[in-house]
């Protein structure tokens, strides 16, 4: 569930990028390489290429269900990703930033992670992995050069780590001095090999760091300096592994001349029942089951709705019923519905923009609300505050439930003021489509539903004072959303986890 809600977000946000028209490559994939990746095939008595192809596809398979758009997929087994990281180690290392000696510390196998003494956790690792000591031979990096560079940078980029919670923590770690890392290991064999050096392999974390780099074209295109996407680069990524994107990887980058990328994003976790979900503890939730019982927008609503930028959540099956049924059946898909619904069979499915006359203060009101909601929405979403994007969505589509219920149509209906009527349809109408068009990157089937019911041509762009045309035949509405009725959370609990 939590790579799926890093999946989503990256979604939502590349689906709003190409709304406001700006060009988007938007890439994901999967690691392939480490101990861990090993032992697990050997567990599994296969080869640990076929276990990855194995597991890849899994993940494939997730992004299709979750309906998300992206413009490639990385394997860090491709031979274009191979030669990307042997390119990479070779500049670094020319550059005279990579040497060889040896390691003795602390390995977090799970995470594929070293950690010294002082930052183990109850004997743990501070990612919550078990460690043993390990000694090897290995390649390291001059980590402890960067410490003024990285400074520099920092304050050069103030806006490099968000949220500012994570960018503290970067920022106090930095401050500590760093110390030259190992990038190499030779007490395995799954991974890309050290050029010149076959028995070492690549730290699996400088290898796929490298992905990012792969996937816009290097070392092919090898000047990301003046690469218009790598200058506006954004790295979403689980709030465990920021150090490493925010620290190694922008230090890796600098040792082999390239500028780091725009900005490290940092999401927190996703817990169930209060605790991180985990297979050990067995309390993970299964995003396909979700998505095969209720549709993949619904889980897309509640994953987004219900994790506050930077901090943790909490998934809970009575909150993703709540949240399904409260806003997305109740207010939203109730306004949709009830609104189209009447012009059909009142307004012989026509609305047409009334003249002057006919607007009363109200309107202005309302659709002065619902702009500088939509507005606030736009500065939620382009800082990253997903959540809040969509808090705003909800109070907007409840203004228009309020203003459907205070001029009531149906009463003006009854006393013949269909002039007014028709006014009254044809604000409520524009604002139901600006709504709709808001949660499309989000809830994006749902939306196109709507926007079919609708009828207006489509535009991508989703802005906050959009218009309608003058006259607008709407087709026949149907209910979108569908409540969750369940009598018995335990048993649902368990057919949905099954």
């Amino acid at each position: 569930m939590g790579h799926a809600y890093t999946t989503i977000a990256c979604d939502v946000y590349a689906r709003y990028c190409r709304s406001q028209h700006w060009d988007v490559k938007f890439t994901t994939g999967t690691d392939e390489h480490g101990k861990k990746i090993e032992q697990s095939a050997l567990a599994a008595g296969i080869e640990p290429q076929l276990f990855v192809d194995q597991v890849s596809q899994h993940f494939r398979n997730l992004l299709s269900t979750l309906n998300i758009t992206n413009d490639d997929f990385i394997r860090t087994t491709e031979s274009r990703h191979k030669k990307a990281v042997e390119y990479f180690w070779e500049r670094m290392k020319e550059r005279g930033y990579i040497y060889l000696g040896e390691y003795s510390g602390w390995y977090d196998i799970r995470n594929e992670a070293y950690f010294s003494e002082e930052e183990l956790v109850n004997g743990k690792s501070p990612l919550g992995g078990d460690v043993q000591y390990m000694k090897e031979p290995c390649y390291f990096f001059r980590l402890s050069e960067f410490n003024r560079q990285l400074g520099e940078f920092y304050e050069n980029n103030p806006d490099f780590i968000v949220p500012i919670q994570r960018k503290n923590e970067i920022l106090s770690f930095v401050r500590q001095g760093l110390k030259d890392v190992a990038i190499s290991r030779t007490t395995f064999n799954w991974g890309i090999k050290v050029p010149k050096d076959p028995a070492h392999v690549i730290y699996v974390w400088l290898d796929a760091l490298v992905n990012y780099l792969t996937l816009n074209g290097y070392p092919d295109n090898s000047k990301q300096g003046a690469d218009v996407f790598w200058q506006n680069s954004i790295h979403i990524v689980g709030k465990e592994i920021t150090k490493f994107h925010a620290v190694y990887w922008p230090s890796f980058l600098m040792a082999a001349g390239i500028p780091p990328p725009k900005q490290i994003v940092s999401h927190g976790w996703w817990l169930s029942e209060g605790e991180k979900m985990s297979k050990s503890t067995g309390n993970v939730q299964d995003p396909v089951k979700y998505c095969k019982l209720f549709g993949s927008d619904s889980l897309r609503y509640y994953l987004i709705r219900e994790l506050p930028f930077g901090a943790d959540g909490n998934f809970v099956l009575e909150g993703f019923v709540n949240r399904h049924n409260t806003f997305l059946v109740n207010s939203f898909g109730n306004l949709c519905h009830r609104t189209l619904s009447f012009i059909k069979n009142y307004a012989d499915g026509i609305v047409e923009k009334p003249n002057s006359s006919e607007y009363i203060p109200d309107d202005a009101i309302f659709i002065d609300a619902i702009t500088r909601g939509l507005t606030n929405a736009v500065q939620n979403m382009e800082q990253y505050y997903f959540n809040k994007y969509l808090e705003t969505l909800e109070h907007l589509s409840s203004i228009a439930n309020q203003y459907i219920d205070k001029h009531k149509p149906w009463d003006l209906r009854k006393a013949g003021l269909t002039s007014r009527m028709n006014a009254v349809l044809f604000v409520l109408l524009e604002q139901v489509y600006k709504i709709t068009k808001f949660l499309a990157p989000v809830i994006p089937i749902s939306s196109e539903k709507i926007l079919k019911q609708i009828n207006i041509p489509y535009t991508p762009a989703i802005l906050p004072k959009e218009r309608i045309p003058r006259k607008v035949e709407i087709h026949s509405p149907e209910i979108v959303f569908e409540k969750i009725d369940v009598s018995d959370l335990t048993q649902f609990d368990v057919y949905a986890n099954d």
